[in-house]
Parts: C-alpha cells; structure tokens; sequence
C-alpha cells in the first residue's frame, strides 16, 4: 500500500534534497497534512519563524502526532518538539518538556561531521552502527532527557557539551544533524523512517 510521506513546506534551503530521497510530497497544504501518514518537518533558520510557520496547520499536526503517525523533526524540526527557545519567543509542540539552550563561549554554529553515540533502541538508527558520523550545522541545542535516543559532544578546551543529538517518543523522532548532508549513513536513516 502507497504511503502519503509528507516533506513539510518550510523555509528550509534541503527540502528537495530531503525528498528525492523519501520520495514524498512538498507541501504546507492543510489538505495533505490531514491525509500524511507520515511528517518530515526540515527546519533551518529562527525558532519564532518556523513557530510561525506551522501556524496555521499546528492543530492538525498535533492531531497527527496524537494518532501516533510518524513525524521527523530535522535540526530546527528537533527543536519545535520542545516547549521553546532561548534564541526567540515562541511555544514549540511542547512534546518534550525542555527549553532549547544556545551553546555559549564556544564558536557558533557547530558546523561540520560529529559522531553520534546511540544510547537506545530507536527505529531510525535501524542498521546504523553505534558512533557513526553525521553532518551537524546548529547554534542550539536539547538537553539529555528520558527520549534520547543519541547523544553528541561538542567542546573546546574551556567547554563541554553534551547535547540530544536524537530523540524517540512513540512515534515522533528529531535529529538534531542533517541526514540529507550525511551521505550513505543519512539516506538509510530517512529510508528507515520511510519505512516505519
């Protein structure tokens, strides 16, 4: 049975570099966001504007999340899961009952290949092995909570982050790096939640 896999229409600049690999549909449309059976939502730019964003379709993405169909947050995406942000005013979905905290006295953003430590079961490391790398460009970040799924380390020699870097709850997932700039290892995390 064809899924509808929904690549939401935000100001994202990877959008189609997201899709070609899911094989979805772009859209903000409330009319395909009521018939997804599945959500990507690839974030990049302010918390407030892609708040804004979802605006007008936030209720039917709750509703989405509430049937318990699969929604990937990606980078900005991660972080609208949270209740809101340091960086601008805003409530997210609220899902995950965290503040998005900026990284300070540490150059921003962190930008470039990171390894990933997965600390539990989760269906879109699926075949991906433990300490993989993957592509990260961000400036803000989620605290470890019961829904992390892997952590990451971003540091200098005057701090330490220790940061979400994935989370799991039921059916709702958010990669805090870009899966569509992280060559094999990004495609088979999207193709694994394709296949959810």
């Amino acid at each position: 049975m064809m899924q509808n896999l929904i690549v939401f229409e935000s100001k994202s600049a990877n959008l189609k570099n997201v899709n070609k690999i899911v094989n979805g549909k772009i859209s903000k449309k409330l009319e395909d966001i009521k018939k997804a059976d599945k959500i990507i939502f690839p974030g990049v730019g302010s918390f407030e504007s892609a708040v804004k964003d979802i605006s007008v379709v936030k209720d039917y993405l709750f509703e989405h999340i509430e049937k318990k169909k699969p929604f990937l947050g990606i980078c900005l995406g991660l972080q609208l899961f949270a209740e809101n942000s340091e960086e601008s005013s805003g409530v997210g979905f609220s899902l995950i009952k965290e503040k998005i905290i900026k990284f300070k006295n540490i150059k921003t953003p962190h930008m470039g290949w990171n390894q990933v430590n997965i600390i539990k079961d989760c269906s879109l490391f699926k075949d991906i092995p433990k300490n993989s790398f993957f592509y990260f460009v961000h400036s803000y970040y989620m605290k470890i909570n019961e829904f992390t799924s892997s952590t990451s380390i971003y540091k200098n020699e005057k701090e330490n982050y220790l940061f979400t870097s994935a989370f799991q709850k039921e059916y709702c997932f958010g990669v805090q790096f870009h899966p569509e700039k992280s060559s094999d290892l990004g495609i088979k995390l999207l193709e694994n939640f394709r296949r959810l």
